[in-house]
C-alpha cells in the first residue's frame, strides 16, 4: 500500500454517519466542518517512502493503540467506513493520507503502544513518525487521542513531551467520554489536564458513540488549519 493513489473516494467511505445525539451541530444548527469528498491518497510505510506531494495544509492524528482514534476519525467525517474499525490494535502500519475536500489533508498516524507489535515493527514506526512530525512544512498540527478511562501512558506522556520540545501546536482529544457518568466528564478532564500540566482549552471530550464533543473538535480543526505555517523548514 506504499505507493498507491485512488482516483476518488473508496465506495464504502460515501456512506453517510448519521449524526449522534449529542451533536449539536455547531452553532445555529451549523456543520463547522461539512465534508464534502474524501480521497485516499496513499500510505507512507517508511522513512524515505512515498508521500503525497500536495501543498495543502495538513493535520495528523496520533494515539496509543486501542485509544479509539478510527472511531472517532469516522465521526468526525461522519463516514461509516472511513478509518476502519479493527479488532486487533496496532494495524494502523503507515502513515495514511486522505485529502478532504481538496482543501486539507487528514494524516492517520501508526497507534503505538501496543504489546503484540513486534520490537522490529516498532523501530521501523519510531523514525518515520519522527521525521514526518519534524520535516513536513504543511503540517498545521497534531491532534492526540488519549483514553478518559485510562491513565496516561509513558509512550502518551513521551508523544506530549516530544510534540512540546519540537513546538508542534496539539489539540488532545479524550474519547470514550461516553463511558463514564456525564457528572464526571468534566472532573476528568479537568484531572488528564492537570495531570500532564496542559490548559484545560487544548482538551475536547469526545465520544464517537454519542458524537458529543465532534463539532467542538470539527472547529478547533478548522481553526488550526487557519493557522500559518508554524515552522519555515
Amino acid at each position: 500500500m506504499t505507493d498507491r493513489e485512488a482516483g476518488g473516494p473508496q465506495s464504502a467511505d460515501d456512506i453517510e454517519l448519521p449524526r449522534g445525539p449529542d451533536e449539536a451541530g455547531g452553532a445555529g444548527g451549523k456543520d463547522p466542518l461539512v465534508i464534502r469528498e474524501l480521497r485516499f491518497l496513499g500510505g507512507m510505510a517508511s522513512v524515505d517512502g512515498w508521500r503525497p506531494e500536495l501543498a495543502l495544509p495538513e493535520v495528523a492524528f496520533a494515539g496509543r493503540s486501542n485509544v479509539g482514534k478510527s472511531s472517532l476519525l469516522n465521526r468526525l467525517v461522519r463516514r461509516r467506513a472511513f478509518a476502519r474499525v479493527s479488532r486487533t490494535p496496532g494495524r494502523t502500519r503507515e502513515i495514511n493520507f486522505f485529502a478532504v475536500n481538496e482543501q486539507f489533508v487528514l494524516v492517520d498516524l501508526p497507534g503505538y503502544g501496543y504489546a503484540r507489535v513486534s520490537k522490529t515493527k516498532k523501530q521501523e514506526w519510531r523514525p518515520m513518525m519522527e521525521r514526518y512530525l519534524t520535516r513536513t512544512q504543511q503540517l498545521r498540527g497534531v491532534v492526540l487521542l488519549l483514553d478518559v478511562r485510562r491513565e496516561p501512558s509513558d509512550d502518551d506522556r513521551a508523544m506530549l513531551d516530544f510534540l512540546a520540545d519540537h513546538e508542534v501546536p496539539t489539540l488532545i482529544a479524550v474519547t470514550k467520554i461516553d463511558k463514564l457518568a456525564p457528572t464526571r466528564v468534566a472532573a476528568e478532564l479537568d484531572r488528564i489536564a492537570g495531570d500532564l500540566e496542559l490548559d484545560p482549552e487544548q482538551l475536547v471530550g469526545f465520544s464517537s458513540v454519542t458524537g458529543k464533543g465532534r463539532d467542538e473538535l470539527a472547529e478547533a480543526l478548522v481553526s488550526l488549519l487557519e493557522q500559518p505555517a508554524w515552522r519555515d523548514g
